[in-house]
């Protein structure tokens, strides 16, 4: 048999037999709900320490999972640390201006303007009672300066014990010149000799003193000032709440959407505690910042006599409740942890379920 052109023996198709149809296309397999399209990863699925995404078209869920938990226990921790160091830039210095720096301050007012009435009053031609009050007012109050270890440290307290020393001088050269004859020589003399020791340019008792009080003024502008390295730590700060808020806010929807859970309460949870959390922290430093405003304000230059005890009032005001709202920085890490623990349990559940799952 002769066969045809192009053909092989045994293998072309019969005479007059029809084609056979080429096979239906299969239909295409649904996609799973916990898969993910191909190329539409969100961006922190690439986060470091979250190992390899699955290949395309595999489940996304582990994955997107263990990213989502990570996250937010990063957050957690950044948002508590950054929270407390930024409370502590301001409360940290209010205790001690409200125990210490403003007191002290307001003591040295104290004892310049005693040792001015004494002075006016160590003309007299014998010795007063009100002289010997002066002197005793301005020794109190450099002794309730020096009760502060903080004021100018070992010079400052160097300082007061030299001035303290110096007004016995002045106090027992007054006296002697009020024993003189009136109008003698030695009179003149001692008198002459304790103004020198009270006003001599540089070393007398007035100018040590306000020495002090400039060191101590600059020392309550250090303590009241909300610089801007202040001002950096509580925008990244608040930066920070907003990015947790958005994770947790993201993370329910994503089990909302996934496992068709209405909501997880421990995510609701950790959102209600962060914000109260940042408002608390937020509202009491806005109120110690006023108040060490207003102290700043008041000690800001020297006050007359019969101010100095409203001056003193007006500080413990406005410094009130300072040495509470201090104390709560230690929530603050509490705080944290909690966040920590509930971001934990709300995602540990869906990541267990879906390691020990059987493949």
């Amino acid at each position: 048999m002769t066969t045809g052109r192009g053909t092989t023996p045994g293998t072309g198709p019969a005479t007059g037999a029809r084609p056979t149809a080429p096979p239906a296309p299969r239909p295409a397999r649904a996609r799973p709900a916990d898969r993910r399209a191909p190329g539409r990863a969100a961006p922190w699925v690439r986060l470091p320490g979250a190992g390899p995404r699955p290949a395309d078209g595999g489940s996304t869920t582990a994955h997107d999972l263990t990213v989502r938990h990570r996250l937010l226990l990063a957050l957690s921790a950044l948002l508590a640390l950054s929270l407390f160091v930024s409370y502590q830039g301001v409360h940290g210095d209010a205790n001690p201006l409200r125990t210490s720096t403003a007191p002290a301050v307001l003591s040295l007012d104290t004892a310049l303007y005693a040792l001015g009435q004494a002075e006016r009053d160590a003309g007299a031609p014998a010795p007063t009672s009100d002289f010997q009050k002066q002197i005793s007012v301005a020794a109190q109050s450099l002794s309730a300066a020096a009760a502060d270890d903080d004021v100018g440290g070992p010079a400052g307290r160097q300082a007061l014990q030299t001035i303290a020393g110096l007004i016995t001088v002045y106090a027992v050269k007054v006296q002697k010149s009020q024993l003189q004859p009136d109008g003698s020589l030695m009179r003149e003399a001692y008198r002459s000799y304790a103004t020198s020791i009270l006003t001599e340019k540089g070393t007398g008792i007035q100018d040590r003193l306000k020495a002090l009080q400039r060191q101590q003024r600059a020392a309550v502008h250090r303590q009241t000032s909300f610089g801007p390295l202040l001002w950096l730590a509580w925008s990244v700060t608040l930066l920070l709440a907003l990015a947790l808020w958005a994770a947790l806010l993201e993370t329910q929807f994503f089990l909302r959407r996934r496992f068709r859970r209405r909501y997880n309460r421990q995510l609701l949870a950790a959102l209600v505690l962060s914000a109260a959390g940042v408002a608390t922290a937020v509202l009491f430093t806005v109120w110690t910042q006023r108040g060490m405003a207003d102290t700043r304000r008041l000690l800001d230059s020297p006050l007359p006599g019969r101010l100095i005890p409203v001056a003193g009032r007006d500080t413990a005001s406005y410094l009130a409740h300072t040495g509470f709202r201090a104390s709560a920085a230690v929530w603050i890490l509490i705080g944290g942890v909690l966040l920590m623990a509930l971001a934990e349990t709300g995602l540990r559940r869906h990541i267990d379920d879906y390691r020990f799952r059987p493949r």
